[in-house]
């Protein structure tokens, strides 16, 4: 922003900053922002008139809707408290992928709606017409994610005082059936890695097919000696947690001289195996594995080791396998 370009804008008793922010090469938008006495009310435009204009709507809901923007120093406007709780409690809690997903969802399909509105104003008329549009859309997935979202907002905003009931709690909302994913056969393995051969894929799917990783942890895998290691995507509390999967028998040919894993984006890889099986999904090859360990006779202790799947609070403080046990059981992985 241009130093010498900072004015002020006085509306209804409040002195409003202006600010010009450059958005091209030769192009500018325009900001006006109130922050004070609780309130935090902002506007741009491509004009000064047009962000006054769209920032005196604004003062004006705020006035409509009670007042300041907190209560007891605790955000009350819905998208103010969802980034409050979303970046002080809810990031310790989950992994990184996790948190970057749920923000996903929610700058997409909530705060959209509801950012601007205080969250007394937020009905369940309101949130049941939500669900009701992803449902009908055929979103069903989506639709069980927001109604999760905007579930855990609200019972924080009970939990901070800012509200006293949960408007979902009279929501009508059916999950939708969780459809599991389906094992490839041994000949579909065959032709997957035949179809890509001479290309960067045939190793990524190789990875994915005989380590069991989920996707969003193929960024993270690395060669170590006779293991393939990466960060297990599931861990919560923030932890960074490895876990490593042998070099079986199976994977052995395809990292022959291999010292550095690169793996494409994950929609790249994905959209690179629908074109070779239309009717599956990435997650498949997860599947594939475990089934595959199953039918080996691989222990399940190492087989959930493997995968990354919690053993329990007990078996997690108390379980540590060593590498030769873990080596012994992947090499049952040969078919």
């Amino acid at each position: 922003m241009p130093k010498k370009f900072k004015q002020e804008y006085r509306v209804q008793g409040c002195t409003a900053h202006i600010r010009k922010r450059q958005s091209g090469k030769n192009t500018f938008t325009y900001q006006v922002r109130y922050r004070r006495n609780g309130y935090n009310i902002n506007a741009s435009g491509r004009t000064i008139e047009e962000a006054k204009e769209k920032f005196l709507a604004k003062l004006n809901e705020v006035d409509r809707n009670g007042g300041p923007t907190k209560t007891n120093g605790i955000p009350n406007v819905f998208g103010d408290f969802a980034d409050y709780y979303f970046e002080k409690f809810y990031r310790r809690r989950v992994s990184e992928a996790t948190y970057k997903n749920t923000l996903n969802r929610y700058n997409n399909h909530i705060k959209p709606i509801f950012g601007d509105k205080k969250l007394k104003s937020v009905n369940a008329l309101m949130c049941q017409e939500v669900i009701d549009k992803l449902t009908e859309q055929e979103k069903c997935k989506t639709a069980d994610e927001v109604y999760c979202i905007l579930n855990t907002i609200f019972r924080m905003a009970i939990k901070h005082s800012v509200l006293t009931a949960n408007p979902i709690d009279i929501v009508f909302h059916k999950k939708h059936a969780t459809e599991h994913g389906a094992a490839l056969t041994k000949d579909e393995e065959k032709f997957l890695l035949a179809a890509t051969s001479g290309t960067p894929y045939q190793l990524m799917f190789a990875i994915a097919l005989y380590t069991g990783l989920r996707p969003n942890e193929y960024y993270s895998a690395k060669m170590d000696g006779e293991f393939i290691t990466a960060i297990n995507s599931k861990r919560k509390n923030g932890k960074v947690e490895y876990k490593k999967i042998p070099i079986t028998p199976m994977l052995a040919p395809y990292v022959e001289n291999v010292t550095e894993l690169k793996f494409h984006v994950a929609n790249r890889i994905r959209e690179k195996f629908h074109s070779i099986f239309p009717n599956k999904r990435l997650y498949d090859l997860r599947t594939t594995f475990y089934t595959r360990c199953c039918e080996c006779g691989v222990a399940d202790v190492a087989r959930d080791e493997f995968v990354g799947h919690s053993h329990g609070a007990l078996g997690d403080a108390y379980t540590d396998l060593s590498d030769e046990f873990l080596l012994k059981e992947g090499q049952k992985l040969s078919y």
